[in-house]
């Protein structure tokens, strides 16, 4: 007996697996903060160097957000309440 071509083709996955994407946190420009407090709190909080937070900055103030972090939900979350606590808007999303 010789197994279909088509057997042979497939590989074995475990359809109750499902990789899900990675989540962002968003990082809003706001009427409100000043560049230099929003790249400290960039330093502060995710440990950036000095020169990433002052590129992340930038974005959020020259095209309006930036996808500061990325991870699991959960870890989204917290980055977006701790965003908030600076003062900062920030919303977490699906990348």
């Amino acid at each position: 007996m010789t197994t279909a071509p088509s057997e042979l083709d497939s590989p074995e996955v475990d359809e109750a697996i499902e990789l899900s994407p990675p989540w962002v946190t968003i990082v809003w420009n706001d009427p409100v903060n000043l560049m230099d407090y929003v790249t400290f709190v960039f330093q502060t909080y995710f440990g950036y160097s000095k020169q990433k937070a002052e590129k992340l900055m930038m974005q959020v103030h020259e095209e309006g957000k930036s996808a500061v972090s990325s991870g699991n939900r959960e870890a989204m979350e917290r980055d977006v309440e701790a965003m908030h606590s600076y003062g900062l808007w920030a919303t977490c999303e699906k990348s």
